[in-house]
């Protein structure tokens, strides 16, 4: 049993899986509101019970007026006292069914004074700012339009109330939205995805709602209720490693198109078949280990199959390698000599999004009525909601990276596809808005399951990158298939920055990469890789910024110290994660950011401390709060291998470090080692 197990939560979901008029969702069919489902209207057909790993399932599958078939997919898990459910709607009859409007997959209450709401805001603007809302000044609420789910706000929620609170997630890669109001000692919680949606379904059409987590803790602290979020998302909800079932662990990545010295007109690079044994060689020279090499955009045909010299974005949708730029199988050859040595290689690809459908039909057999286009969009959005399309595209992404040894896919997305997915509804007549939608996005699960299926076969990664203009798509759903190795496209600029969004971004999402260089420009092949930058940049993924061969000031000493000193360290960012300092943005550089990776098991990890660049003070002191009072610690420093001594007691009431020098970084190993009295 987990130590975040919450024995009270396992009595609300029993009894709200025992009596589905309780069961907190709500929608209207042909008018008609609907809160829960009543015995008298939903008649129960079917049940399926499966105890599964860390987590008992329950499928329920209930009928409405003889043609509309209503499944609740449903889970517990008791380990952690966490529950979720998705609801599916599904014509099972030869005629439309009524008018299925007004879904919101969750609406509950939550009882218990002072409430309060926590959480973060999403990437782009935002960058992850947090937030704190008294819900008892005002009611607040959030809606993401675009289609990119997490690039504005975030739909990941603490929401604080009486002696404890509940994290609350809602997985879905589309339109979402989330209402949150506070009266008389008990918060409203209104969720839905798909917003607008408003369809009958045509015979044989099935639909789904988000993807809603429950997740009660029971003692009122951010420190605890941030690692209970953690350790069960490590533990419960990610995606594994390959077909064994093993768990993701920490890895390294290197892109190596920084190291070509050919610039794309954006100012990004894209390899060919004779550069890459150069930088390759040159890191196995200098005993430089990386996990993965990341093959990035650039590397296909444009519509026409010409190659394509410096415009990656406008280009895409053939996804059939560039003989110029690769002839005959020296791509393969490249990641053959890859795996020889150890590494294994990522492949970039954007499938939502096509140019220049009308090639795309003379030259690859695309329809080009699988295009949603409009005059005043320059993005077109490939509509893989339609099953032929869905499997012309999954087809070519598993056919290159079979062909070519590819070990992981990396998907990226860079446009807002919502507006032409409602285009596309209002085609199809009256009453089908948030149609298109839910099609593309249960598609694009689809699509990722098919690819993963073929991976695991192939004895390749069974997990995806998961990018959309780097931190659009981090919905819970989207990360049971994948992880985001770069959390958001900025975080290859500025220190602050990265810190910025450690602070807050890991709190939510444990498994995520940042670049270990600070640049001027996102794209830039150069900028500084010193041992400050370094230990801003240790996460679970390390991505590693580099030119082995085309800078000639490349210092080969503190790249290979940042990735020794990752890899000692690397274990305990999956750890209990503890920030000591006040959030900061990306231009304020005037303190200390300080975090602890805590493993409470062994009872080891690190804490990191920054001095930022125009911080006067000196001197900082932290409270390591999850150092027990009854045991003795030593304090490892990393930089001088000195080794102190402090008592729980003390550690938990504060230590000070100092930091003679601005823009330095201390790194200190903790380790508990003995049990005595104070």
């Amino acid at each position: 049993m987990s130590k975040y197990a919450n024995p009270v939560s396992e009595n609300e979901y029993r009894k709200i899986t025992d009596d589905l008029s309780l069961f907190p969702v709500s929608f209207r069919i042909n008018g008609k509101q609907y809160k829960g489902f009543p015995s008298l209207e939903f008649i129960i057909t079917d049940r399926i019970f499966d105890v599964t790993g860390n987590k008992t399932v329950k499928i329920m599958v209930m009928e409405y007026d003889n043609d509309l078939k209503i499944t609740l997919d449903t889970a517990f898990y008791p380990d952690y006292g966490v529950y979720e459910w998705t609801i599916w709607f599904e014509n099972a009859g030869e005629e439309n069914t009524g008018i299925i409007s007004d879904v919101c997959a969750a609406d509950m209450i939550f009882e218990g004074k002072d409430a309060y709401l926590k959480g973060i805001l999403g990437d782009h603007d935002n960058q992850y700012r947090p937030y704190c809302h008294d819900l008892s000044e005002k009611a607040v609420g959030f809606r993401s339009d675009s289609g990119r789910p997490t690039h504005v706000d975030f739909p990941y929620f603490n929401l604080e109330h009486g002696n404890g609170g509940t994290m609350l997630a809602i997985g879905w890669a589309g339109t979402w939205k989330a209402d949150f109001e506070y009266a008389n000692g008990s918060t409203k919680f209104v969720a839905g995805s798909t917003n607008g949606l408003c369809t009958y379904l045509k015979p044989g059409e099935k639909i789904r709602t988000a993807l809603i987590v429950i997740a009660p803790y029971t003692v009122r602290d951010e420190d605890y209720a941030t690692n209970f979020w953690r350790s069960w998302f490590i533990h419960c909800s990610m995606p594994k490693a390959d077909a064994s079932g093993a768990d993701i662990r920490p890895f390294s990545t290197v892109n190596i198109a920084y190291d070509t010295g050919i610039p794309n007109s954006d100012g990004s690079i894209s390899e060919r078949y004779y550069t890459w044994r150069p930088s390759l060689e040159k890191m196995l020279e200098e005993k430089v280990k990386i996990d993965f090499r990341w093959f990035d955009a650039g590397w296909y045909s444009d519509p026409e199959g010409n190659t394509v010299e410096t415009d990656w974005w406008e280009t895409v949708g053939s996804w059939e390698l560039d003989k110029v730029k690769w002839p005959d199988k020296t791509f393969l050859e490249s990641t053959e000599f890859a795996r020889e040595h150890g590494m294994k290689t990522l492949m970039w690809f954007e499938p939502e999004r096509v140019t220049n459908p009308e090639a795309l039909a003379r030259n690859y057999g695309y329809d080009v009525n699988w295009a949603i286009r409009r005059e005043n969009i320059k993005a077109i959005t490939n509509n893989i909601g339609d099953p032929k399309c869905l499997k012309w595209t999954t087809d070519r992404i598993i056919k290159v990276m079979n062909e070519n040894g590819v070990d992981m896919y990396r998907e990226d997305n860079n446009s807002n596809p919502a507006p032409l997915w409602q285009m596309l509804d209002l085609k199809e007549g009256a009453d089908r808005a948030g149609i298109t939608e839910i099609k593309v996005v249960m598609g694009h699960y689809r699509m990722w399951d098919d690819i993963i299926l073929n991976c695991a076969k192939n004895g390749r990664c069974t997990f995806v990158d998961s990018c959309a203009s780097g931190g659009g798509r981090n919905d819970l759903e989207s990360l049971r298939r994948g992880v985001p190795i770069l959390r958001s496209d900025s975080d290859r600029e500025s220190t602050a920055l990265r810190l910025s969004m450690t602070s807050s971004f890991n709190k939510w999402v444990p498994f995520c990469g940042a670049i270990t260089k600070e640049k001027a420009k996102q794209l830039d092949a150069r900028g500084i890789s010193d041992k400050y930058v370094w230990r801003c940049s240790y996460l679970p993924i390390l991505n590693v910024d580099t030119q082995f061969v085309q800078d000639p000031n490349q210092d080969f000493d503190i790249l290979r110290f940042g990735i020794n000193e990752w890899d000692t360290l690397k274990k305990y960012t999956l750890c209990d994660f503890y920030v000591h300092t006040p959030w900061h943005n990306k231009l304020d550089k005037k303190g200390f950011t300080a975090f602890s990776f805590y493993d409470p098991d062994t009872e080891k990890g690190i804490l990191e401390t920054f001095r930022m660049e125009e911080c006067e003070d000196d001197k900082l002191t932290v409270k390591l709060t999850y150092a027990k009072e009854g045991g003795k610690y030593l304090l490892k420093d990393a930089d001088t291998d000195t080794v102190a001594e402090a008592s729980g007691a003390d550690l938990a009431k504060g230590i000070t470090l100092t930091l003679p020098e601005k823009r330095t970084a201390k790194l200190i190993y903790i380790e508990r080692k003995t049990k005595w009295k104070a």
